[in-house]
């Protein structure tokens, strides 16, 4: 048997708004009708009242009273006062009850069917009583003539003609009520269809599970999600996201563009254009960015996703080094089998001293920038990076040159600064002045890399052109390259890996009249901060 699906929240709630207009528009309508009545029977008891005391005091009324037939004198008089905007009845009456008028004539001459005894006494007296002509309303007012009740006045208004008004005003009322329900019914029905299309006819149940779902997901997930409305600003932010952002847990309603972030990443943020995988540098991360604006018939905001690419770009970086020394090793073994294929065949020629001289030279060359660093440098990554670096050099034809004065001990980078960031550092000041050297006349690479006091000193410059003055600054940025489109990263890794040590990069012009690069970075105290 299947269980039928309940109501969506927009049924529900249109139900519930239809059942609640339906009550709120009934008992206006029973609350009018009710005032109606009351302020119908007043105004028909002050009406009487009105045309009862204006009768009694009519001098004409106490002259026909004193008349032999006041009969005569008064019904013409009290017929006129009748009508349909007027009382149903005026009778005037002896005070002993004898009618001396009456709109049915057979009536004349009997007793007055109500209570006079308030009017004999000189009050005027308002009662509802079931007469002659039915249930009226009815007030009695006596007539005075020098001082002496002569006569009693008593106009009323039936009942029927008061329920008749009634009817008329309660049916355009209920007309009303009708209109205002019809109203109510549209309007709550476009709002509920609205609010079916935004619910996409979910009930409650569905709502809560889907809001519990959304919780768990958002917050499960290992990549930053960033959710901008229309207006630039973050309507929802995870756990990751406001970790690789550096943000706290008020960034939500903060404009993008408040939020502190590179240049290039608030633009990112901020583009309409949606965006796929490119790579922003914030103070200490790396990060692979996707924006994709929300599909709709107005601009409803944009989803951003934020990927941690700040581990993978070092071990792509230290790849990069690894095979380019591979290549270089590869490079050597060639330049090796032919140099011994040299020396084999000299000692074939019987030319053994000139075999055993150019076999020392070039195992001499070969040795001495090995020995160099060996001596120089006492940390293992540093020493392995300067020697594929090197062999690279080697390899474009181009000089690597250590300073003399270079030296750094196996031990003296402290744990806050790992291995990995002087890597990245040196290994991307290198790859850069390599490719700036390249067919200069010098073609030489100038490395410094030594201690002094507390403080890690790595300087590379170049026999290339130089950086204009005015590139000063931007070089440094995500995307600044002389090479084409897609490089321009190397730079803006150093400074980023600089910041991350507490240190700071310099840019100069160095001994060959290219750019020298000179990054300092603490090894005391300051580097634990």
């Amino acid at each position: 048997m299947r269980v039928p699906r309940p109501h969506s929240l927009a049924a529900q709630l249109f139900a519930m708004q239809v059942v609640l207009v339906a009550a709120v528009v009934a008992g206006c309508a029973v609350f009018a009708y009710v005032t109606d009545r009351a302020q119908a029977e007043e105004t028909a008891r002050r009406q009487s009242a009105a045309t009862a005391t204006a009768v009694a005091r009519s001098p004409a009324v106490a002259a026909a009273v004193r008349s032999a037939d006041p009969t005569a004198a008064l019904q013409p008089y009290a017929s006129s006062l009748v009508g349909d905007a007027g009382v149903t009845f005026v009778v005037v009456m002896a005070p002993d009850g004898r009618r001396w008028t009456h709109p049915d004539r057979t009536q004349i001459g009997r007793t007055y069917l109500g209570n006079t005894e308030a009017a004999r006494r000189g009050e005027t007296y308002s009662e509802t009583y079931r007469g002659v002509l039915g249930r009226s309303v009815r007030t009695v007012v006596p007539v005075y003539d020098g001082g002496r009740i002569t006569a009693l006045v008593s106009a009323g208004i039936t009942i029927d003609r008061i329920s008749e008004q009634i009817r008329r005003q309660v049916t355009a009322l209920l007309c009303v009520a009708g209109a205002a329900l019809a109203l109510g019914g549209l309007g709550t029905y476009a709002i509920n269809a609205r609010l079916r299309r935004h619910t996409h006819g979910m009930n409650a149940a569905e709502l809560g599970r889907m809001h519990d779902y959304h919780q768990a997901a958002l917050h499960a997930v290992r990549e930053g999600l960033v959710m901008l409305d229309g207006r630039r600003r973050i309507a929802l932010i995870n756990d990751a996201a406001r970790e690789l952002l550096g943000l706290d847990a008020d960034a939500v309603g903060v404009h993008a563009g408040e939020l502190g972030l590179p240049p290039s990443l608030t633009g990112a943020l901020l583009s309409a254009e949606p965006r796929a995988d490119e790579l922003h540098l914030t103070a200490d991360r790396v990060l692979v960015v996707s924006t994709r604006p929300v599909v709709g018939g107005e601009r409803r905001g944009t989803v951003v996703t934020l990927r941690d690419h700040t581990e993978l770009q070092a071990l792509a970086g230290e790849l990069d080094s690894e095979r380019g020394f591979t290549q270089a090793l590869r490079s050597q073994a060639h330049e090796a089998a032919n140099r011994l294929h040299t020396v084999v065949s000299l000692i074939e020629l019987d030319r053994v001293s000139e075999a055993v001289g150019f076999a020392t030279a070039e195992l001499e060359l070969a040795q001495a920038l090995t020995d160099r660093v060996v001596e120089a440098v006492g940390e293992p990554v540093l020493a392995a990076l300067l020697l594929g670096k090197a062999a690279q050099a080697s390899e474009r034809g181009l000089e690597l040159v250590l300073t003399r004065d270079s030296r750094i001990d196996d031990g003296v980078l402290p744990p806050t600064l790992p291995p990995r960031d002087v890597v990245t550092i040196l290994g991307n000041l290198i790859d850069n002045a390599l490719e700036a050297a390249r067919g200069t006349a010098a073609s030489r690479v100038t490395v410094t890399a030594r201690t002094d006091r507390d403080e890690l000193l790595l300087r590379v410059a170049d026999s290339g052109p130089g950086v204009p003055p005015d590139d000063s600054e931007a070089v440094f940025e995500r995307g600044w390259s002389t090479r084409g489109d897609g490089r321009g990263l190397g730079l803006a890794l150093v400074r980023q890996a600089a910041q991350r040590g507490r240190g700071a990069v310099e840019l100069g012009r160095g001994p060959d009249g290219g750019a020298e690069f000179t990054v300092r970075l603490p090894l005391g105290q300051e580097a634990a901060v």
